[in-house]
Formats: structure tokens, sequence, C-alpha cells
């Protein structure tokens, strides 16, 4: 995201900025120059300066709950995880339907 950083900004239309981030195994090398970082994601769900989540953990559990708390937040998702989506996505659309996300 840092290196593509202004190709990123000109294709969405603003600028993007990683402020949280949670991780398995805290590694500071892997979140250097990230304002917050743990390892719980919820907290980066409730964090009211996250727009945006990307999920990244695969799978269904907790990845579905954080997804689905995401989305009950108002926050909009990005996930690559097709198992999610395969087995939860009526759910998981209908929650982002009565949020606007």
């Amino acid at each position: 995201l840092t290196s593509n950083q202004q190709l990123i900004a000109r294709r969405v239309g603003m600028p993007i900025e990683v402020v949280n981030v949670a991780t398995r195994t805290l590694d500071p090398a892997k979140v250097a120059g990230v304002a917050r970082s743990g390892t719980d994601p919820f907290a980066v769900v409730k964090d009211p300066e996250v727009d945006l989540i990307v999920e990244t953990i695969g799978g269904f559990d907790p990845a579905f709950e954080v997804v689905k708390q995401a989305l009950a937040n108002g926050k909009h998702v990005v996930t690559a995880n097709k198992a999610l989506i395969a087995e939860h996505g009526n759910e998981l659309f209908a929650v982002a339907d009565e949020n606007n996300v």
C-alpha cells in the first residue's frame, strides 16, 4: 500500500491510510508505521477511525464474526475468502444492506 499510495488514491478518489492492524502474532517489523496494532481483530472493527476492513483471516472462524461485526458497525469489507462467502454470503450481504455498506 505504501509504495502504490498515490496510484491507489487516484483510483479510489481519496487517500488510503492504514491506521489499525490486527495479526495473529504481533511482529513489530510487519506493522511498522501503523498507529495502532494488536492481536484482536474486534478492536480494529470497533475503531471509529477505521472505514474499511480488509479480512485476511481465512476460513470461517473468527472471520465470519469479524466481518459480520464490521458490517454491523457500518464498515466496508474487502475479502477474498471464498469459503466465508459461499457459506455465509447471504447473511453477510443482508447485514451489509441493513447498514448501507
